[in-house]
Formats: structure tokens, sequence, C-alpha cells
């Protein structure tokens, strides 16, 4: 497996990804060229994806992080986390709360909770919790 930039023929891939997994945000994903987004290639095919933007200088918030139903628990996300935030910077990120899979995923990655935005997610209305890393 291979961690790469993402180009415009990765886009159809990312995108069913991300409407397979209901718990992932639903962005518009041509919109993920204009930031940091890589994507795990396994023989050609994309079976993952990260995105993330800086919001300020040493400061990045995670959008999107998914994994192909068929790939789930082979440690492709933490690959894509890892080669990620392994630069010295300040990462963020939103998780539903009732998100108990990713948020042990990201807690197990040393992410610990900063925040609550109540009604931050819609169908279902349900609150984030704001997780925090220092790498």
């Amino acid at each position: 497996m291979t961690i790469r930039p993402a180009t415009a023929g990765d886009l159809a891939a990312i995108s069913a990804i991300q409407d397979a997994a209901p718990e992932a945000a639903h962005w518009n994903c041509a919109d993920y060229l204009q930031h940091l987004c890589l994507v795990a290639d396994m023989d050609g095919v994309v079976v993952g994806f990260f995105v993330a933007r800086e919001t300020a200088p040493g400061e990045h918030e995670i959008l999107n992080l998914a994994v192909d139903l068929q790939h789930r628990r082979s440690g492709i996300a933490s690959d894509l986390l890892k080669t990620a935030v392994g630069v010295q910077q300040t990462w963020f990120l939103e998780v539903r709360e009732s998100n108990r899979a990713a948020i042990a995923f990201y807690k197990a990655a040393g992410f610990e909770p900063s925040g609550r935005r109540e009604k931050y997610y819609h169908d279902p209305a349900e609150a984030a919790i704001v997780m925090r890393l220092l790498s």
C-alpha cells in the first residue's frame, strides 16, 4: 500500500468511499484537492482517504478520514493519519458524539477531547466532540 497525494483521477473513488460511510463527513469531493488530501492506494485502487486544511500557521483541522468498508480494521486509517500528522503541528477535528469507534480511534492516536459543539451535525441533529492533538 502507498500513501500519496490525491489527484483529480482519485475523486470518483474518494466519493464512493465517502458515500458508503454514513459516519463520515459528506463534503464536495472536488473541494478536497484544495487542501491536504492523501489517498491510500493498494495496487492502483484507492481504499481510503484523508483530508485536512490549515486553519492558522502551524494548526490544521481534519475534515475527513474514511476507509473502504472491505478494508477497515487493517491499519489503513492509522497509516493515513500518521503520514499526515507526522510534522510538528497542532491538529483538531470534530466527531459525532455517537461515533464511539472514531472517538476511540483518535484517542488511541493521541487526540484528546477539548470541547463540544451542540447541534453541530444534522440528519440526525447531534453534538460534535472537538478533539485536539499536539504533535
